[in-house]
């Protein structure tokens, strides 16, 4: 009896230690089915082991969701700062993701639970009723919204808490559909500048060449600061723009030999050419340190590069009246330097207040127009010592010039009139003081025509009775030489003085 009694008692103990092993278990799920409600009964809940779901509160609806990256994938529009792997929230402990809008009553609740991720879809239409900053009429909300240019508030450890969706389009537009908004886009607010003053930042698309530029500017705030990017890309486009143009008219003015110096509105020396250094002899550091207008004619006068001024009062005025005439375009001299060079300089005003200066070495010029002179006055005066009255005609019938005997002679100077003598009107003359004869017809045609040009000659008479033999000979281009002298036999007794 003993014996049964005790083997009763030993299959009852082993009953209980059953039951009460095989009800653990279920123990240990009663903490996970809360798990899957949601806080304010009105969102989504997911659990996952690593990136895998194992669970979901509307698993019917959320059929497509099967791990991580499907659930980044959905709320990637709405949601952008959604962590790309569990293992932020595993460092975070707890994490809300907030809309973009940040007029939307949802947000993503993340917490870590003994090695389960649990993310909620979350509503909060009671709290937000009572916030007068979730009304779309609140305009200091829809500003920072609907920014055209990236508003984001950076924490005091710098991370960024929000952003406004001109930041998440620049995001994705440098970093792909699906950005890392935890990694931000433009360096360390310590690297940006000091606070409110902005700092030109360049953003690297990829990992392309490709950069996009913002003026960015901090302001501090009592647990962060928020930041602010304007976008300058089209400035940034213009300065280069402007930088290669100057760069193109810099390469094209180093191989002009004419000296260019252009004068800023501020009247500084904003661009000058090789040429300049060469003509001048101005130093080039001292180019280089973009003297003043006053600067650098003051140098130009030291150097004995312009003409000396007869007292330095009136070289300052002259000065003033140079820039005057330079402005309006008006400037134009020809400067005859001590050392013999004589450069030609003229102003001319450029665009936004500029002026800009030209020299140019026109001494050899001078010296050829000089001594081309000199060589014409020297054959004008062995014509005027020649006995024959001498003309020559161009070739569209024009005088080019005659002597003195001529003057004497027909008792006319062609250089006292201002109108041009042409053969019609030499041979009227001729006519008026001579007899008749149909010479002075064959001479117009001949210096009119192109075609049998000979030497030839013919004589005749003066109303005075004196004689004349009237020789026409063809020369170069076209031009035909009249001249008239004495017969042979008058001259061997003499020179014949016309009668009137």
């Amino acid at each position: 009896m003993v014996e049964w009694l005790a083997l009763a008692a030993i299959c009852l103990l082993s009953a209980g230690l059953t039951g009460r092993l095989l009800s653990k278990p279920a123990q240990s799920r009663q903490p996970i089915a809360p798990v899957f409600e949601p806080g304010s009964g009105l969102g989504h809940v997911f659990l996952f082991d690593g990136t895998d779901m194992i669970g979901a509160s509307h698993a019917g609806e959320d059929k497509d969701i099967q791990d991580w990256h499907d659930l980044r994938e959905r709320l990637a529009n709405e949601f952008p700062g959604f962590p790309s792997d569990p293992d932020h929230i595993e460092r975070q402990g707890q994490l809300v993701v907030a809309p973009i809008d940040g007029r939307n009553d949802r947000d993503v609740f993340c917490e870590w639970i003994d090695g389960i991720v649990r993310v909620e879809l979350r509503r909060h239409c009671d709290a937000l009723a009572n916030d007068p900053r979730a009304s779309d009429a609140d305009p200091l909300r829809l500003a920072m919204d609907q920014a055209p240019y990236p508003v984001w508030y950076l924490d005091s450890d710098g991370n960024i808490r929000w952003c406004n969706a001109a930041y998440v389009m620049l995001a994705r537009k440098v970093r792909g559909r699906n950005p890392e908004l935890f990694d931000p886009l433009f360096p360390d607010r310590v690297d940006i500048g000091a606070p409110a003053k902005k700092a030109r930042i360049s953003i690297a698309i990829g990992e392309t060449d490709a950069k996009l530029w913002f003026d960015v500017v901090i302001v501090k705030q009592n647990a962060g600061c928020l930041c602010y990017a304007m976008d300058i890309n089209a400035v940034v486009d213009a300065e280069i723009a402007q930088r290669n143009f100057v760069q193109t008219l810099a390469k094209t003015f180093a191989q002009l030999s004419i000296g260019l110096a252009i004068f800023d509105r501020n009247r500084q020396l904003a661009l000058f050419n090789p040429a300049l250094i060469d003509l001048t002899c101005l130093p080039a550091d001292f180019l280089s340190s973009r003297p003043e207008v006053s600067s650098f004619f003051d140098r130009l006068r030291n150097l004995n590069m312009m003409p000396e001024p007869k007292n330095y009062g009136g070289w300052r005025q002259q000065m003033n009246d140079l820039l005057q005439a330079a402005s309006s375009g008006n400037y134009q001299e020809t400067w005859s330097l001590p050392s013999g060079s004589v450069y030609s300089v003229s102003g001319r005003p450029h665009p936004d207040g500029a002026v800009a200066f030209l020299f140019e070495d026109i001494t050899a010029e001078i010296t050829l127009t000089r001594r081309f002179r000199s060589e014409l006055e020297l054959g004008q005066a062995v014509l005027d010592h020649l006995d024959a009255a001498i003309a020559v005609f161009a070739a569209d019938g024009s005088l080019a010039f005659s002597n003195a005997a001529y003057h004497r002679l027909w008792k006319s100077d062609p250089d006292l009139s201002f109108a041009q003598v042409t053969i019609v009107d030499a041979t009227r003359t001729w006519q008026d003081l001579c007899a008749a004869t149909p010479l002075w017809g064959e001479i117009r045609d001949f210096v009119e025509s192109r075609e049998n040009r000979a030497e030839w000659g013919a004589r005749v008479q003066l109303r005075s009775g004196a004689h004349l033999i009237c020789t026409v000979s063809p020369i170069q281009n076209g031009s035909t030489l009249v001249s008239f002298s004495a017969p042979a036999e008058t001259a061997a007794r003499g020179p014949a003085h016309a009668g009137g």
